[in-house]
């Protein structure tokens, strides 16, 4: 049988409290394994949507689906342990004494113990390369080291999507590098919300553009960072002098 995509989003849409509609018929899906750019600009309803993946927020009509599942009341638990969201900054995802404490701190609520929770804090420092940090503070850490620990503590629940805000913001290039060398190799879908477009191209084979709360494009990256007035009309830019269709395929 055929295993359902990772993420499903039909017919979605939100209006906040006062009235403002963020997001109107959303419509998309992603299959298991996919690395997939969300684009658009501020406003757009990136975070509307991002938010409706694990229940923090309810559909006002349509429905979302994560593994087959429904995202209502009685699957939260088990939706909230396959999406995982890496937060734009790491410190509002780090809060205990020592790195090895913050990264066990899901499975351990959830019900881990003794040496299966040991077990899983180690896979989960040694997938982006912190192994050696565990007794450290985390505010002792460099901000990229940090967003690795972040992303650790989301990857210790075994997760199926990883959400990523942001994830080269405030980043060195060498922090940068390391972090896309981490994200290239977990075998995880992963849904990449960025206005850093060249770090869209370099991670995400498929990029999908929000804009006014509608998805407007959806396409290979490549494709859809060529066409410049598509760009332009929902206020996009690429840095000046980058040329996605001079880069190697």
């Amino acid at each position: 049988m055929t295993e359902p995509p990772s993420l499903e989003v039909s017919g979605l849409a939100y209006a906040y409290p006062d009235g403002h509609r963020a997001l109107h018929g959303v419509d998309l899906t992603v299959p298991r394994g996919e690395r997939v750019a969300l684009l658009g600009p501020n406003g757009a309803g990136k975070t509307t949507l991002v938010l409706h993946l694990n229940g923090i927020l309810p559909p006002v009509t349509g429905q979302v689906r994560v593994a087959g599942l429904p995202v209502v009341k009685e699957h939260f638990a088990e939706i909230r342990r396959r999406v995982g969201i890496v937060f734009q900054d790491p410190d509002d995802q780090l809060f205990m004494p020592t790195v090895r404490e913050d990264v066990a701190f899901g499975p351990a609520t959830a019900g881990l113990r003794g040496g299966e929770l040991e077990a899983r804090v180690g896979r989960a420092l040694a997938r982006v390369g912190m192994e050696e940090y565990a007794d450290r503070p985390p505010h002792h850490l460099s901000f990229g080291q940090r967003r690795r620990v972040a992303v650790a503590t989301v990857l210790a629940m075994d997760p199926e999507i990883l959400v990523l805000d942001e994830p080269s913001a405030n980043l060195d290039p060498a922090a940068r590098r390391e972090l896309a060398a981490i994200l290239r190799s977990l075998d995880l879908t992963v849904l990449m919300v960025t206005h850093d477009l060249p770090y869209a191209l370099e991670l995400c084979p498929r990029s999908v553009i929000l804009s006014e709360g509608t998805v407007v494009a959806d396409g290979p990256t490549r494709d859809l960072l060529a066409d410049t007035a598509l760009l332009h009309r929902h206020r996009l830019e690429l840095p000046y002098g980058f040329d996605p269709a001079a880069l190697p395929r």
